[in-house]
C-alpha cells in the first residue's frame, strides 16, 4: 500500500465513521488535494465536509480551530508546513493552551496535517523540518509517520485525539509502498500515540530516526551488518510525548546511540534524546552519542549543495562505526 493511499483510506474511514470530522485547506476538494491525499472525499462528503479555503492559513486554520472548540474534529492542511507558520500562532496560542487554560472545560480536537522537511529542489523557505519547533510546545501532539502502517495507525489516532495534533508528513514519501497485514486494512486499527516501533533488532547499537530518515537507517544497518555491526533501528513515529522507555531500554542492551534527523542540528529531536540518554542511562554508555543532522545551514537551492546538506546512508553508517570504535574518531580525523 502506498503512503498517500493509507493517508486517503484513514481520512475516509474516520469522516465515514464521525460526521464531526471534517476537512479543509488548499486544494483539498475539486483538485483532490495537492498531493492527492483527499481524492474522492469531496465527491463523497460535499463541500460542507471538504473545504476549499483561500490562500489565506492563518484565516482557515483559525477557522479550524474555533470549529474544534465548538465540538467538531476540523483536520486542517497544509500545502506544506512551511506555510504553518503563517498560522503559528492559532496552532500554539488557541490550539495548544486552550485545554489547560480553561482547566480542561475546553477540549480542542484537531489534526494539522501536511508534508514536513525538504521535498527536492525548493529551496529554502520550503525545505524546513518543523518536528522540533512544534514538540517543544506543551499541549501539542507532535506525530511523524514512516510507512503505511504508520501513516494509516497514526492519521486515525490523531483524528480520534481529544486534542490538538500536529502531523507531520514527508512529501518524498507519498509514493512509497510499503507492505501492509490484513489488521493494517481493518477499519478499527489505530496505533498509540508515544509508542516508537524497533523496525530492526540489533545489539551493537541504537539508531532513533523519524519519518523519511527511518529508511535511511534500515539502509544503513544493511550496510553495518556485512561489517558484522548489529544495529537496532527506533522508528519514534511520536516525536511528542517521545518513548523515552523504549530508548532507553535500547540503548542499556547497545551501549551506543546515534540520531538521526533532516532538521538542524541546534535544539533538535536528536539532542532531546541525547539528553534523556545522558540523564537516564549515562552509565550504560561505552561510547559519546552521535547526532546525525541537516546542515546547520538554510537549505542549499543546487541540487548537490541541497544533498550535502542532508542527512545521507553513508553518514549515518559512519557514525555508527565511530560508536563502535571500527573507524578513526571524528575529532581525531579532524587533527590530521
Amino acid at each position: 500500500m502506498m503512503v498517500r493511499e493509507a493517508l486517503n483510506s484513514a481520512l475516509d474511514e474516520e469522516m465515514s465513521a464521525d460526521p464531526k470530522v471534517l476537512l479543509m485547506g488548499e486544494e483539498v476538494g475539486e483538485y483532490q488535494g495537492a498531493y492527492k491525499i483527499s481524492k474522492g472525499l469531496l465527491e463523497k462528503y460535499g463541500p460542507e465536509r471538504v473545504l476549499d479555503t483561500p490562500i489565506t492559513e492563518a484565516g482557515f486554520t483559525g477557522i479550524g480551530v474555533g470549529a474544534a472548540f465548538y465540538g467538531l474534529k476540523p483536520i486542517v492542511e497544509f500545502m506544506t508546513f512551511n506555510f504553518s507558520m503563517q498560522a503559528i500562532d492559532h496552532i500554539i496560542n488557541s490550539a495548544a493552551k486552550t485545554s489547560y487554560m480553561s482547566a480542561g472545560q475546553i477540549s480542542v480536537p484537531i489534526v494539522f496535517r501536511g508534508p514536513n522537511g525538504a521535498a527536492a529542489g525548493v529551496g529554502a523557505q520550503h525545505s524546513q523540518c518543523y518536528a522540533s519547533w512544534y514538540a517543544s510546545c506543551p499541549g501539542l501532539k507532535v506525530l511523524a509517520p514512516y510507512s503505511s502502517e504508520d501513516a494509516r495507525g497514526l492519521l486515525k489516532a490523531a483524528i480520534r485525539d481529544p486534542d490538538p495534533v500536529v502531523f507531520l508528513e514527508n512529501e518524498l514519501l507519498y509514493g512509497e509502498s510499503f507492505p501492509v497485514s490484513a489488521e493494517v486494512l481493518d477499519s478499527s486499527f489505530c496505533l498509540p500515540i508515544g509508542k516508537a516501533k524497533i523496525e530492526r533488532e540489533g545489539k551493537d547499537v541504537t539508531i532513533t530516526a523519524f519519518s523519511k530518515m527511518v529508511g535511511y537507517a534500515l539502509k544503513a544497518a544493511e550496510i553495518l551488518a556485512k561489517d558484522g555491526i548489529s544495529a537496532e533501528i527506533i522508528n519514534l513515529r511520536s516525536i511528542r510525548p517521545l518513548d523515552r522507555p523504549a530508548i532507553n531500554a535500547s540503548v542499556r542492551k547497545t551501549n551506543r546511540l546515534v540520531t538521526v534527523e533532516e532538521g538542524f542540528p541546534q535544539h533538535g529531536v536528536g539532542a532531546e534524546i541525547c539528553a534523556s540518554i545522558i540523564e537516564d542511562s549515562f552509565g550504560y554508555l561505552d561510547a559519546p552519542v552521535e547526532r546525525i543532522t541537516g546542515a546547520d545551514v538554510p537549505m542549499p537551492y543546487a541540487a548537490n549543495l541541497e544533498r550535502m546538506a542532508l542527512p545521507q546512508v553513508d553518514d549515518i553508517v559512519r557514525a555508527a562505526r565511530r560508536a563502535c570504535y571500527r573507524s578513526v574518531p571524528m575529532a581525531a580525523a579532524q587533527s590530521y
